[in-house]
């Protein structure tokens, strides 16, 4: 069992991690922090972009000589492959460190077994500490290795009593202004960002990231029927666009991908194998609310960040549609993660509930 000063300085390491968020795609966030031979902290990194040197890298440049004898702290496994950069394995044993304590062990075959390399050069190796909390910084990356797919985000804003816009259909503003703006974080965080055909009719939404911030996501729209207007907002020059229609459907002016028709649209796990072949990690869906249902449905959401402004329609557009809960039992269970305060407004991060044991047998 890991003892506190292993807990708190990977705790530093995983808040390191998460400065990465949105510019490390399609490489995992990670963070290093260096302790001397002393115990005392030396040096702290963490992966920074795509293509740039490793956490561990980082750290060991701010640590220097320090690093000799000393402890590395790192939220993932060593990579011990060469690809843009060296193997972190190797960087680690040439800085002369005594112990390596790892959070999450590397699940890609390409990049893994730099705990076997430290430990062939007699260097401690300990793992397993504050895995939960890595793994869930690092969730979005985990699950494009694991599950060979895009994490998938559903995020919403609605008024207390779940509604999206009112009975009219105007829907602007439900949220305040800093929930607004918070949702512009969360898109600058993800690699893709896609919404249903009735949303780009409707709101002629442009889906980017204000105000920008690096490399703007991919848009994606889903259009079975290819109506998308040659002139929606979607289609600008500021970001790249996606336009999935049903198979058979022609669109000349965007990039597209065809899909098979299901019972419920557009397959949605061919959608993901293509995201998947385009190193997109991270997915938000965003609207509308046919589109959330059809994903939930799916089983396909890993994480449902909602904003509920402190108000009441009472009639008016539902946030989610129809969801393939017919009886309470089928019931989609969420386990909530953090509850914030955006402004006036409520976020909420929630994750699915694991299936109970009941649950398990019954869909054997």
């Amino acid at each position: 069992m890991a003892d506190q000063p292993d807990i708190a300085h990977m705790r530093r390491a995983v808040a390191l991690a998460s400065r990465g968020l949105g510019t490390t795609s399609p490489n995992p966030v990670v963070g290093c922090v260096i302790l001397d031979a002393d115990g005392e902290p030396a040096g702290e990194g963490f992966h920074e972009y795509a293509g740039g040197p490793h956490a561990e890298v980082n750290a060991l440049r701010a640590a220097g000589e320090r690093a000799r004898g000393g402890t590395a702290y790192v939220t993932l496994e060593p990579c011990d492959h060469t690809g843009r950069t060296g193997p972190c394995s190797l960087a680690l044993i040439e800085a002369g460190v005594a112990r390596v304590v790892i959070a999450v062990d590397d699940p890609n075959p390409v990049a893994s077994g730099g705990a076997e390399r430290l430990r062939r050069q007699g260097i401690r190796v300990d793992t397993g500490v504050l895995t939960e909390a890595a793994e869930e910084g690092n969730a979005a990356w985990l699950t494009f290795v694991r599950r060979r797919r895009p994490y998938v985000t559903w995020k919403f804003a609605a008024t207390l009593d779940g509604r999206s816009a009112a009975e009219d259909g105007t829907s602007k503003w439900i949220t305040s202004a800093e929930a607004r703006a918070d949702v512009h974080r969360l898109r600058g965080e993800q690699d893709a960002i896609l919404a249903g055909i009735g949303t780009v009719l409707a709101d002629d939404p442009q889906l980017t990231v204000r105000p920008p911030r690096g490399r703007p996501p991919l848009r994606v729209v889903l259009d079975s029927e290819g109506r998308t207007p040659p002139g929606a907002r979607v289609l600008d020059a500021a970001a790249p666009t996606l336009i999935a229609v049903a198979a058979g459907t022609e669109v000349a002016h965007a990039d597209v991908v065809r899909l098979a028709r299901t019972p419920d649209g557009i397959d949605l796990d061919g959608l993901l194998a293509e995201l998947y072949r385009r190193q997109v990690v991270s997915l938000l869906v965003e609207g509308g609310p046919v589109v959330a249902g059809s994903f939930l449905r799916a089983g396909l959401v890993d994480r449902v960040v909602g904003y509920l402004a402190p108000a009441l329609l009472g009639s008016g557009a539902a946030a989610l549609g129809p969801a393939g809960v017919t009886t309470i039992t089928d019931t989609h269970r969420l386990i909530f993660h953090e509850i914030s305060p955006i402004g006036p407004d409520l976020r909420f991060i929630a994750r699915p509930a694991p299936p109970k044991e009941t649950d398990v047998h019954r869909n054997r």
